[in-house]
Protein backbone atom coordinates (compact mmCIF):
# COMPACT_ATOMS: atom_id res chain seq x y z
CA UNK A 1 0.00 0.00 0.00
CA UNK A 2 1.21 3.50 -0.84
CA UNK A 3 1.04 6.28 1.76
CA UNK A 4 -0.91 9.42 0.87
CA UNK A 5 1.11 12.18 -0.73
CA UNK A 6 -0.60 15.56 -0.49
CA UNK A 7 1.20 17.07 -3.49
CA UNK A 8 1.37 13.94 -5.65
CA UNK A 9 -1.86 12.01 -5.03
CA UNK A 10 -1.50 9.37 -7.77
CA UNK A 11 2.20 8.46 -7.96
CA UNK A 12 1.46 5.04 -9.47
CA UNK A 13 -0.74 6.57 -12.15
CA UNK A 14 1.85 9.21 -13.05
CA UNK A 15 4.64 6.65 -13.15
CA UNK A 16 6.56 8.13 -10.20
CA UNK A 17 6.50 4.67 -8.65
CA UNK A 18 7.29 1.47 -10.46
CA UNK A 19 5.66 -1.82 -9.53
CA UNK A 20 6.91 -5.37 -10.04
CA UNK A 21 9.19 -8.01 -8.62
CA UNK A 22 10.39 -7.09 -5.13
CA UNK A 23 13.50 -4.95 -4.82
CA UNK A 24 15.48 -3.82 -1.80
CA UNK A 25 14.95 -0.23 -0.62
CA UNK A 26 18.29 1.58 -0.40
CA UNK A 27 17.09 3.46 2.69
CA UNK A 28 15.43 0.93 5.02
CA UNK A 29 16.74 -2.30 3.45
CA UNK A 30 13.28 -3.87 3.26
CA UNK A 31 11.91 -5.60 0.17
CA UNK A 32 9.26 -3.63 -1.72
CA UNK A 33 7.14 -4.40 -4.78
CA UNK A 34 6.54 -0.67 -5.31
CA UNK A 35 9.56 1.60 -5.62
CA UNK A 36 10.73 5.04 -6.63
CA UNK A 37 13.75 5.57 -8.84
CA UNK A 38 14.01 9.26 -9.72
CA UNK A 39 14.31 12.23 -9.54
CA UNK A 40 16.13 12.26 -6.23
CA UNK A 41 18.86 14.86 -5.92
CA UNK A 42 21.66 13.68 -3.63
CA UNK A 43 25.35 12.84 -3.77
CA UNK A 44 24.89 9.08 -3.35
CA UNK A 45 23.79 6.69 -6.09
CA UNK A 46 20.30 5.75 -4.87
CA UNK A 47 18.50 3.30 -7.13
CA UNK A 48 15.43 2.22 -5.16
CA UNK A 49 13.31 3.86 -2.47
CA UNK A 50 10.13 2.46 -0.97
CA UNK A 51 7.08 4.73 -0.66
CA UNK A 52 7.23 4.69 3.15
CA UNK A 53 10.82 6.00 3.28
CA UNK A 54 9.77 8.91 1.09
CA UNK A 55 6.56 9.66 3.02
CA UNK A 56 8.19 9.66 6.46
CA UNK A 57 11.19 11.72 5.28
CA UNK A 58 13.78 9.08 6.19
CA UNK A 59 15.13 8.82 2.61
CA UNK A 60 15.74 12.57 2.33
CA UNK A 61 17.29 12.65 5.80
CA UNK A 62 19.52 9.59 5.36
CA UNK A 63 20.89 10.64 1.97
CA UNK A 64 20.71 14.42 2.39
CA UNK A 65 18.56 14.58 -0.72
CA UNK A 66 15.58 16.37 -2.24
CA UNK A 67 12.83 15.11 -4.53
CA UNK A 68 12.30 18.59 -5.98
CA UNK A 69 14.81 21.40 -6.40
CA UNK A 70 13.83 23.98 -3.79
CA UNK A 71 14.84 26.79 -6.17
CA UNK A 72 12.35 25.60 -8.83
CA UNK A 73 9.08 25.97 -6.96
CA UNK A 74 6.36 28.59 -6.56
CA UNK A 75 6.25 30.75 -3.44
CA UNK A 76 4.53 29.77 -0.19
CA UNK A 77 4.79 31.45 3.20
CA UNK A 78 4.96 28.27 5.31
CA UNK A 79 8.40 26.59 5.37
CA UNK A 80 6.76 23.33 6.54
CA UNK A 81 4.99 23.08 3.16
CA UNK A 82 8.30 23.47 1.33
CA UNK A 83 9.83 20.81 3.57
CA UNK A 84 6.99 18.40 2.79
CA UNK A 85 7.31 19.00 -0.95
CA UNK A 86 11.06 18.60 -1.29
CA UNK A 87 11.68 15.97 1.40
CA UNK A 88 8.50 13.84 1.53
CA UNK A 89 6.85 14.05 -1.90
CA UNK A 90 7.82 11.95 -4.93
CA UNK A 91 8.81 14.16 -7.83
CA UNK A 92 8.04 13.94 -11.52
CA UNK A 93 10.43 13.54 -14.43
CA UNK A 94 10.84 16.52 -16.75
CA UNK A 95 12.95 17.08 -19.82
CA UNK A 96 15.02 19.88 -18.31
CA UNK A 97 14.40 21.33 -14.86
CA UNK A 98 11.15 20.39 -13.13
CA UNK A 99 9.08 23.24 -11.66
CA UNK A 100 6.37 22.84 -9.00
CA UNK A 101 3.47 25.32 -9.02
CA UNK A 102 2.08 27.02 -5.93
CA UNK A 103 -1.28 28.78 -5.60
CA UNK A 104 -3.43 29.96 -2.68
CA UNK A 105 -0.25 29.98 -0.53
CA UNK A 106 0.25 26.22 -0.91
CA UNK A 107 1.86 23.92 -3.43
CA UNK A 108 -0.40 22.44 -6.06
CA UNK A 109 -0.85 18.73 -6.60
CA UNK A 110 0.84 17.16 -9.60
CA UNK A 111 -1.91 15.69 -11.80
CA UNK A 112 0.22 14.24 -14.58
CA UNK A 113 1.78 14.52 -18.00
CA UNK A 114 -0.28 16.12 -20.77
CA UNK A 115 -0.32 17.44 -24.28
CA UNK A 116 -2.70 20.15 -25.50
CA UNK A 117 -5.03 17.43 -26.80
CA UNK A 118 -5.46 16.01 -23.28
CA UNK A 119 -6.19 19.47 -21.85
CA UNK A 120 -8.90 19.96 -24.48
CA UNK A 121 -10.37 16.50 -23.76
CA UNK A 122 -10.54 17.39 -20.04
CA UNK A 123 -12.28 20.64 -20.96
CA UNK A 124 -9.66 22.78 -19.20
CA UNK A 125 -7.83 24.20 -22.22
CA UNK A 126 -9.61 27.57 -21.78
CA UNK A 127 -8.69 27.63 -18.09
CA UNK A 128 -5.06 26.89 -18.97
CA UNK A 129 -5.07 29.71 -21.53
CA UNK A 130 -6.08 32.09 -18.71
CA UNK A 131 -3.61 30.76 -16.11
CA UNK A 132 -0.67 30.24 -18.49
CA UNK A 133 2.43 32.04 -17.24
CA UNK A 134 4.98 32.72 -19.99
CA UNK A 135 7.50 33.99 -17.43
CA UNK A 136 7.65 30.50 -15.90
CA UNK A 137 7.21 28.53 -19.12
CA UNK A 138 9.20 30.75 -21.58
CA UNK A 139 7.22 29.39 -24.56
CA UNK A 140 4.53 31.35 -26.39
CA UNK A 141 1.08 29.94 -25.71
CA UNK A 142 0.39 29.48 -29.44
CA UNK A 143 3.50 27.31 -29.76
CA UNK A 144 2.36 25.27 -26.78
CA UNK A 145 -1.11 24.81 -28.27
CA UNK A 146 0.37 23.68 -31.60
CA UNK A 147 3.41 21.66 -30.49
CA UNK A 148 2.86 20.22 -27.00
CA UNK A 149 2.08 16.49 -27.05
CA UNK A 150 2.11 13.99 -24.23
CA UNK A 151 5.36 12.07 -24.60
CA UNK A 152 6.59 14.42 -27.33
CA UNK A 153 9.50 16.83 -27.60
CA UNK A 154 7.43 19.55 -25.91
CA UNK A 155 5.87 18.08 -22.78
CA UNK A 156 3.21 19.48 -20.46
CA UNK A 157 2.98 18.91 -16.70
CA UNK A 158 -0.43 19.58 -15.17
CA UNK A 159 -0.99 20.89 -11.64
CA UNK A 160 -4.17 21.61 -9.67
CA UNK A 161 -4.56 23.96 -6.71
CA UNK A 162 -5.59 22.07 -3.59
CA UNK A 163 -7.73 24.96 -2.38
CA UNK A 164 -9.50 26.58 -5.34
CA UNK A 165 -9.15 23.77 -7.91
CA UNK A 166 -7.57 25.97 -10.57
CA UNK A 167 -5.25 24.21 -13.05
CA UNK A 168 -1.75 25.28 -14.06
CA UNK A 169 0.57 24.07 -16.78
CA UNK A 170 4.33 23.82 -16.80
CA UNK A 171 6.00 23.11 -20.15
CA UNK A 172 9.50 22.14 -21.19
CA UNK A 173 11.29 20.65 -24.20
CA UNK A 174 13.85 17.99 -24.85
Amino acid sequence: MIPEFKYHPDPLGTGAFQQGEARKCDCCGKQTEIWYEQPFYCEQDVECLCPQCIADGSAAERFGGEFQDSASVGEVSDEAKLDELIHRTPGYIGWQQEYWYAHCDDFCEFVGYVGWKELAEMGIDGEIEQSYDKDINIFDLEDVKNDMTDGGGMQGYLFRCLHCGRHFLYVDCD
